[in-house]
């Protein structure tokens, strides 16, 4: 695929990039390159293949799903500077 001088100042603009006119061929090409190159790897048959997630094997570790120091609002609530029934007591930010 091959990207004009417009295309690549269109680019530009949409990614927020400032391209000077001088460059705009050099770019061209340099995309155009990238492009090509991304062309040529979807043409690789990848039928059967599963996706990855890195290249290496991992598995996460598994831990038991279980309730720890919960339940307890008073002591949770303890070292806060204003409490409220065991509530947290914050600023308010709307009115």
């Amino acid at each position: 695929m091959s990207l004009d001088k417009d295309t690549v100042r269109k680019v530009a603009t949409l990614a927020r990039i400032k391209v000077p006119d001088s460059d705009l061929d050099h770019m061209a090409k340099e995309l155009s390159g990238v492009l090509g190159w991304i062309e040529q790897l979807n043409e690789v048959d990848i039928a059967g293949v599963q996706p990855m997630t890195s290249v290496a094997q991992m598995r996460l570790k598994m831990r038991a799903d279980e309730v720890r120091d919960g339940g307890d609002a008073e002591k949770v609530t303890q070292n806060a500077p204003e409490g409220a029934h065991g509530f947290f007591v914050v600023p308010k930010v709307v009115e």
